[in-house]
């Protein structure tokens, strides 16, 4: 297709709204796993018959490093070989992982599946994305992009919830509960949503470089979740970082001069990009802790059930989804580091209002429930227009992986934030009986996300209108005033997205 024809009509017409809800629950269901196996450890212990904490906390870390140690490859293969492959592919991987995991006999083999349904996840986060920037209208995409982000963080916050109630019938159920759904997205997405290639490029990207972030991410997430029992200068911990840390400096040299690297490193030109990237990260860290230490101090410092903490969790994350639709009109209207910042204040206000209020009586209505909604609040207007700003001004062939290093860096920060929970706790096992460590954990969430408003004075220097569809891309992702639809042409005459037929 030659400079400046429209994309060929697909052969199915879905309604925005149907395909924007397909992708919201598949992305949904990668959130939700990464946080629903918290409260089924026990069950699942004992119907192994395993005892361990350590043994079985590897249920949910094999998940969490794998997921995020494949992020970024999965959506640079994504932009090369097909947004639309690449998430069907994750989709149905993701549905076979859970259907192994529900029909698992043995600790190890859970294990093991639970790697497979993470690699199916990797895929799923930045593809749907892709989708959603190719599939919508122009005028549609930052409402969608805001959706989208707040469906995901929905997944994450829900899984306590959630996962109290189905462990009553059976901890297989956390697994089971995906598969009907995930077929049905599946078979939705196949239907309806554009066949698309961004790149012309037909080699394979960076093998080296892909086995290089995967390592250094994987080794990385495993020292900062096994540092707590490992010991922090033990050798193991010492020499998983040691690895990261050579591991990523080896793949930043790499992509610097691979023909075709798993992570364009021109990304990190884009001003806005880079500063909502580093802000996504730093308030990873921050919510990591306080979502956690909620659920901590409902179940060991109240003695709340699995089923009572989930529901009293459910308050901050219904907060998310009010506050980033119920606002946006207002919000959109804004300067994006305006809406930022005052998000970012919100979160360490509710985190610091929580640590104020509470006592070791059980009174949740006046000493956590005004606290945490009021970071619900602030996660609603800081995480859907951090990501809306870090990805809708990048250009078509960016967008997956683009996404892909936005939400890698959520995760790290996610599990980094949990580690520094618990050694202010002072307890390998997350303990959080010493009241006075957990408040102190509270005060030290706060503070780490203040930090992130540092990030919200180069976002008001250059950012000046939080609705894409009404600004200028920026020069470095090659697309003009009036072509900010992620279909649009950029400078150099990449080709548009443009739907397969024969898909």
């Amino acid at each position: 297709m030659t400079s400046g024809s429209a994309p060929r009509p697909s052969r199915f017409h879905a309604p925005p709204s149907a395909l924007l809800a397909v992708l919201c629950v598949a992305t949904f269901m990668t959130g939700l796993d990464l946080f629903i196996v918290n409260v089924a450890l026990p069950p699942i212990g004992k119907g192994f018959g395993v005892s361990s904490l350590a043994d079985l906390s590897w249920v949910l870390n094999a998940y969490a490093i794998v997921f995020a140690a494949m992020l970024v490859p999965a959506g640079r293969l994504a932009d090369r070989y097909g947004i639309k492959l690449v998430f069907l592919l994750g989709l149905a991987t993701f549905v076979l992982g859970s259907l192994g995991c529900a029909l698992s006999d043995d600790l190890w083999l859970l294990v093991g599946l639970r790697c497979l349904q993470a690699v199916g996840a990797a895929a799923l986060v930045p593809t749907s994305l892709g989708l959603l920037l190719t599939a919508m209208p122009a005028e549609r995409v930052h409402a969608s992009i805001q959706i989208w982000s707040v469906t995901t963080a929905l997944g994450a916050a829900a899984g306590p919830a959630l996962g109290g109630l189905l462990v009553q019938a059976s901890w297989r159920w956390i697994f089971v509960i995906n598969i009907p759904v995930g077929l049905i997205a599946l078979a939705l997405t196949i239907i309806w949503a554009p066949s698309t290639r961004h790149s012309a490029e037909t080699r394979i990207p960076d093998v080296l470089g892909g086995g290089l972030v995967i390592v250094g991410i994987g080794a990385l997430s495993l020292a900062l979740v096994e540092g707590p029992t490992w010991d922090w200068s033990s050798g193991r911990t010492l020499g998983s970082f040691a690895i990261a840390v050579v591991a990523i400096v080896l793949f930043i040299l790499r992509s610097a001069r691979a023909t075709v690297p798993v992570i364009d490193l021109s990304l990190f030109r884009n001003w806005t990009f880079r500063w909502a990237s580093a802000a996504i990260l730093v308030l990873g860290v921050g919510f990591g802790m306080q979502l956690l230490g909620l659920v901590l101090w409902f179940q060991e410092g109240w003695g709340w059930s699995p089923i009572r903490t989930g529901l009293a969790v459910a308050p901050g994350p219904a907060m998310v989804m009010v506050t980033a639709i119920g606002l946006r009109p207002f919000t959109s209207k804004l300067p994006i580091g305006l809406v930022v910042g005052a998000g970012i204040l919100l979160r360490a206000v509710g985190g610091a209002l929580i640590a104020l209020s509470l006592t070791t009586h059980d009174n949740y209505a006046s000493e956590a429930l005004p606290g945490w909604l009021i970071v619900g609040i602030g996660v609603g207007l800081s995480m859907p227009t951090l990501v809306a700003a870090a990805t809708s001004g990048l250009a078509p062939h960016q967008s997956s992986t683009g996404s892909a290093v936005v939400q890698m860096g959520q995760q790290i920060g996610f599990v980094l934030g949990v580690s520094i929970l618990v050694i202010v706790l002072g307890s390998s096992t997350g303990s959080a009986s010493d009241f006075h460590s957990f408040v102190h954990g509270w005060w030290w969430s706060a503070g780490i996300t203040i930090a992130a408003i540092l990030t919200c004075i180069p976002l008001l220097m250059r950012t000046k209108a939080a609705d894409p569809s009404t600004s200028a891309a920026p020069e470095s992702a090659g697309v003009g005033r009036n072509q900010f639809h992620p279909l649009a042409l950029d400078q150099a005459g990449q080709e548009r997205g443009e739907p397969d037929v024969s898909a």
